[in-house]
């Protein structure tokens, strides 16, 4: 049973973000600003950006709960969790720059130093569990795409 709890509480914490992101998040033909902005071709339409994000919030619990789940006692779990933690904020934070406060290239910041935090997050999740530092990668590789669409937005307008 505890570990049942253990992977609601991973989830739950993992969602966190995106629970906050969605509260700057345009809301399709409500959100005026973002839709008058000029897109690259290969920006995704809302409902990818939905399902992405679901995924890859349930990826990154199912990481943690992995970590969280370790027995190993000779190693500290406080770096793992303390990047975890930052990733987070990070990605609150990207939603309010860029969505919030409409401040791209601060958002641009906030993203490049997501990205770095993510990978050592996946480097320190590594001892605990090669699992959970591989469900890291597809959150990497669409920071590294929200990367480039950040840049699409700030040259297009």
């Amino acid at each position: 049973m505890r570990r049942v709890f253990q992977f609601i509480f991973a989830m739950i914490v993992s969602f966190i973000p995106g629970a906050i992101g969605s509260m700057y998040s345009p809301n399709g033909a409500s959100d005026a600003w973002y839709n008058m902005l000029n897109k690259s071709i290969v920006t995704p339409d809302g409902w990818v950006f939905a399902l992405a994000w679901a995924i890859l919030y349930a990826l990154l619990g199912i990481a943690l709960f992995l970590v969280i789940r370790n027995e190993k006692t000779r190693l500290s779990k406080g770096r793992a969790y303390l990047l975890f933690l930052a990733q987070m904020v990070l990605n609150a934070l990207w939603s309010y720059a860029f969505f919030g406060a409409h401040m791209m290239g601060w958002a641009l910041v906030v993203l490049i130093a997501l990205i770095f935090v993510a990978t050592l997050m996946m480097r320190a999740f590594r001892p605990f569990s090669k699992w959970a530092s591989y469900l890291v990668w597809p959150y990497i590789i669409w920071m590294i795409f929200a990367a480039y669409l950040n840049i699409a937005f700030i040259w297009l307008n």
